[in-house]
């Protein structure tokens, strides 16, 4: 969304693009400096990265599940090449109506996707 590549990023925090796309994995764990050191970079507070995050209680509930697997899935389109430009060119679109129009057709494509 920032125009910034993985490797820019990499970068800026001394470490390879490699390294970064195992942080956005997950394979590798981010430190709570590193972890500043990128909201720094990406002007956004650290509490940004855990937004929508349910809160921990020891219990995993099936909606937290449901919850975790939707907003996952949610993440993994929205920061894809893909995911960016179809955003991008939806909030170009100013008309209220046809934004509505456009959100219909989607659904619609999905819904024939499906069967």
């Amino acid at each position: 969304m920032l125009n910034l590549s993985q490797e820019k990023l990499g970068d800026a925090l001394g470490v390879t693009f490699q390294q970064v796309q195992k942080y956005e994995k997950g394979t590798n764990r981010v430190s709570a400096s590193r972890l500043q050191n990128i909201s720094k970079i990406l002007d956004v507070t650290v509490d940004f990265f855990f937004d929508g995050v349910p809160e921990e209680n020891g219990l995993e509930t099936a909606a937290t599940t449901t919850f975790d697997k939707t907003l996952k899935e949610y993440l993994e389109f929205t920061t894809t090449s893909d995911g960016i430009k179809l955003n991008r060119a939806f909030l170009q679109i100013t008309n209220v109506h046809v934004r509505a129009k456009a959100l219909a057709l989607i659904r619609a494509l999905a819904e024939i996707e499906e069967n």
